[in-house]
């Protein structure tokens, strides 16, 4: 399935039902979500508020979820399938980097062992010899000296080395696609476009795709070719990424990219953001529009009727009933 794509995702659904703030009942955390990724390598954006379901929609591309509805299709087969079948080679293709690895990290383990484990676990070598050199290789390559990091424990290391050191974990494994969920919010500032460069590097030297999941509008611009813009865990809007933030459509989109402050320290920055608060309750619509109770040009169509999603042009679709959506 050659020319299957890398990613899809088709009417995906997911339903949480319990207690908490909805009362016990039952919530779309992810609503007939659909989108794709080529088989090319690429960058795509998920970005939306919290709580508009993009970690949810993560896990269950990772397996660590089972939909409710809709299926999503890795190279042209579905993901139960591949766990059902090989999930060693799944789990060798889809990664992971996540907003802090540290808590995914054995803190009694050495650096050593756990890129070992990498190593040994995947067949990634033939002797030891070989997997020194493949780990030493892997942390030279993210800017990391063998000497300072091999011994140390993750507590050890700072923050900007522990992503360094999934990314390395990444460059051993070398995936066709990883799943960033939100991978530089606890990085500083200094740090973010340097974590963002070796993603670029990765997609363009070694062909590895990656879904960039965030609610940063900056870093998404940055690092993606194209975005998927999530609100309430519906699909809103998709399009390049240079024309979702110069030419966004959707009223919850254009929102979001006026909330952006300007890089200018001369100009005063001053919110233009027209999102109403909220109570808790009115948060997720029972019907209509996601965005319906925060929409300045929301109608009575928007209430009753979900919109759906249209091509305006050129590949950007957006699911609102201002373009007959």
């Amino acid at each position: 399935m050659g020319d299957a794509p890398l990613l899809e995702l088709r009417n995906v659904t997911k339903i949480f039902r319990g207690g908490g703030p909805y009362g016990g009942k039952e919530f779309k955390a992810v609503d007939e979500v659909t989108f794709s990724m080529p088989s090319e390598p690429s960058i795509l954006a998920l970005v939306g508020e919290s709580g508009s379901g993009k970690t949810t929609i993560a896990n269950m591309i990772l397996g660590f979820l089972e939909p409710d509805g809709g299926d999503i299709y890795f190279k042209g087969e579905s993901i139960s399938s591949w766990l059902k079948n090989r999930p060693s080679e799944f789990r060798r293709k889809v990664q992971a980097i996540f907003q802090d690895p540290y808590e995914i990290y054995n803190p009694v383990y050495r650096i050593d062992r756990l890129l070992k484990i990498t190593v040994k676990k995947f067949n990634l070598a033939t002797s030891e010899a070989e997997a020194a050199e493949l780990i030493r290789n892997a942390l030279e390559a993210l800017e990391l000296r063998p000497q300072d990091v091999l011994g140390r424990y993750p507590h050890q290391l700072s923050g900007g080395e522990r992503q360094r050191l999934m990314l390395a974990r990444i460059l051993l494994l070398k995936p066709e696609l990883t799943v960033a969920d939100e991978p530089v919010s606890m990085l500083d500032v200094s740090l973010r476009a340097v974590f963002l460069n070796y993603l670029e590097e990765f997609k363009k030297k070694y062909g590895i795709s990656c879904l960039y999941i965030t609610h940063d509008f900056n870093t998404a611009y940055y690092i993606a070719d194209r975005a998927v813009v999530l609100n309430l865990g519906k699909v809103v809007e998709i399009g390049s990424m240079e024309e979702i933030i110069h030419k966004p459509l959707h009223p919850y989109t254009q929102t979001l990219i006026s909330s952006i402050p300007i890089p200018d320290p001369k100009s005063r920055w001053e919110e233009r953001s027209e999102l109403r608060r909220l109570e808790l309750k009115e948060i997720r619509p029972e019907k209509g529009c996601p965005f319906v109770l925060r929409c300045t040009h929301a109608m009575k169509k928007c209430e009753e009727v979900k919109p759906s999603l249209v091509d305006v042009g050129g590949g950007h679709m957006v699911a609102c009933h201002l373009y007959g959506g």
